[in-house]
């Protein structure tokens, strides 16, 4: 079997036409995948930081992580097959998250609750910045879709960001 129509027909049966054009496709699923796989280790050091809570705020902590989780997961499939819906690819295995994400791990034996919400309000803060250039990606090419959806991540990640700081903010 010829090695170049095997390839072409894999990459046949993932095609999906829209009127977006090739480039559109190729630059609004790259944008929209970079940010999946953010929302990824996003969503892990949120759930990470929810389960090796400890201290006074345990219970109000836990339920805030958990609930933000929450949000940031459901953004998940969405975000990939809207990249699908483009006519892109996108994520196929955590080592291809790990190749894409900006958002960095933390595997320490233990960090203070307030580190914890410090460290998810600066990556939320910077969840929102990646969500504003894949907008601009998206609006260049006129993806009013993928920008209507990213504009209220961009509000929920701000949201995040707010109560995160609010919640380590001291009493003046």
């Amino acid at each position: 079997m010829n090695p170049q129509s095997t390839a072409a027909r894999r990459a046949a049966a993932l095609h999906v036409r829209n009127d977006l054009g090739e480039d559109a496709a190729r630059d609004i699923a790259a944008a929209l995948t970079g940010v999946l796989a953010d929302m990824f280790a996003l969503y892990l050091k949120t759930k990470n930081f929810h389960w090796h809570l400890s201290g006074p705020h345990f219970r109000d902590y836990h339920l805030m992580l958990d609930e933000q989780g929450d949000q940031i997961f459901a953004t998940t499939d969405v975000l990939a097959e809207r990249a699908r819906k483009v006519g892109g690819t996108t994520l196929r295995s955590i080592g291809h998250i790990q190749r894409l994400q900006r958002l960095a791990d933390n595997d320490a034996d233990y960090v203070t609750p307030e580190d914890m919400l410090a460290e998810l309000a600066d990556d939320n803060r910077r969840m929102a910045g990646f969500l504003r250039e894949a907008h601009g990606v998206c609006d260049t090419y006129g993806d009013v879709a993928s920008t209507s959806l990213i504009e209220v991540w961009i509000d929920e990640a701000e949201r995040r960001a707010w109560f995160l700081f609010e919640s380590t903010r001291r009493p003046a």
